[in-house]
């Protein structure tokens, strides 16, 4: 079985054997910036790991999980004009180096890039395997409405909220560990399990990413800390809080939100304070949990080998305990 710093050299080394040193360089240029600048390539290694499960070559997956990658990057760098975001890895966002029309169109480019590697498959279910991947990408956009739609409403509940994170980013991961498992000849039920394991994994890595956006720390997050707090989103934390809040803590929650003063750094202490006192902090990680080990207990009901699941398994926990 394939480790996954082994998995992870692989799509690192794929992606970077892809010419994107082409004319028109204001095009292909950000799309090498942004598939240089790292990440974890958690979902080309999802792919791979899933194929792994049953098949002892796990690159009979590679091209779609480079294709997923590729469109995985797509959405960030579209996600990160909408949300205005300065920081993506630590490295300044696209829009931000170049402008908002470069990132625009350089990741419509990815996203024509990333579904090239679906086309021309020679396996034997490249139709079922596209057709998860044209289902997973509309549905991502579906998440990503529905997160722009919660800045204009006043009250998001908390099912909601799980709702617009398992389309926006659970879907993506799922299709991944279904992807892996159809392009090594998986038993359909199989798949299908590891569908429900990868959007419980989905859930369970967002909700880690709210947590993270108030109490990790930038240098290993990637990200500047208190974002979620500073542009008021609506996030399980502060759905969570303001269903918590008695009618005092409720008016401080609700000053802050409405908060409209330079120094945004005292709105972010002073609504991680709130949080803490809530118990929001204690909430979400368990909630985190529950997620994991419901992903954790589909693993364990898949018929291949136990120690064929270890990497995966290891994995997942090593998702939900991380600090990036």
């Amino acid at each position: 079985m394939y480790s996954f710093k082994e998995l992870q050299n692989i799509a690192n080394e794929t992606l970077k054997n892809l010419n994107f040193e082409k004319e028109p360089l204001a095009l292909y240029t950000p799309v090498k910036y942004v598939l240089e600048v790292g990440g974890k390539r958690l979902r080309p290694v999802l792919t791979m790991m899933s194929a792994n499960l049953y098949s002892d070559n796990p690159e009979i997956a590679l091209k779609e999980a480079t294709g997923l990658e590729i469109f995985h990057n797509f959405t960030l760098l579209h996600d990160d004009i909408m949300d205005k975001a300065d920081l993506r890895r630590n490295m300044p966002t696209v829009h931000k180096k170049w402008n908002e029309n470069t990132a625009i169109l350089s990741g419509d480019a990815m996203m024509i890039v990333a579904y090239g590697f679906f086309i021309g498959s020679k396996n034997p279910r490249s139709n079922d395997i596209f057709s998860v991947f044209n289902d997973t990408a509309l549905k991502v956009c579906e998440g990503q409405q529905y997160d722009m739609d919660f800045e204009k409403l006043n009250v998001v509940t908390e099912e909601q909220y799980l709702e617009m994170i398992r389309l926006k980013t659970a879907v993506l991961l799922a299709a991944c560990l279904k992807i892996g498992a159809l392009a090594a000849g998986a038993p359909i039920d199989e798949c299908d399990k590891l569908y429900e394991a990868g959007i419980n994994l989905g859930l369970a890595f967002q909700l880690q990413d709210d947590y993270l956006d108030v109490f990790g720390n930038t240098q290993t997050f990637g990200k500047n800390i208190g974002g979620d707090i500073a542009s008021n989103k609506k996030t399980y934390l502060l759905i969570k809080a303001l269903a918590l809040a008695d009618h005092d803590e409720k008016m401080e929650l609700e000053k802050w939100l409405s908060f409209s003063g330079e120094d945004l750094n005292r709105k972010v202490v002073a609504v991680t304070e709130i949080y803490k006192k809530l118990g929001i902090r204690e909430l979400a990680k368990k909630k985190i949990l529950d997620f994991s080990e419901k992903s954790k207990n589909i693993l364990n009901e898949l018929t291949v080998e136990k120690n064929r699941k270890k990497e995966l398994e290891n994995l997942i926990g090593q998702l939900i305990d991380r600090s990036f």
